[in-house]
């Protein structure tokens, strides 16, 4: 936690304006601080099958990283 990555730009606006060209997006350089290592939802899967009796219950948690980006260069 607190540690700071340094990454290249996925998109760049401006105002109302989106860039994806990549040789504009290869000047700009993010800077953030990983805040914390988290879970998502909770996403129940639940299968069935009728008349067989099958039923199958799994759940699932993605892990995430939550990011505070404290600079646009």
């Amino acid at each position: 936690m607190g540690t700071s990555v340094q990454a290249s730009a996925p998109s760049e606006w401006r105002g109302h304006v989106v860039s994806t060209d990549p040789a504009k997006l290869a000047k700009v350089s993010v800077t953030a601080e990983i805040v914390e290592h988290t879970k998502g939802p909770k996403i129940r899967i639940h299968k069935f099958k009728n008349k067989t009796g099958y039923h199958k219950r799994q759940g699932h948690r993605q892990r995430l990283t939550v990011l505070k980006v404290t600079g646009i260069k």
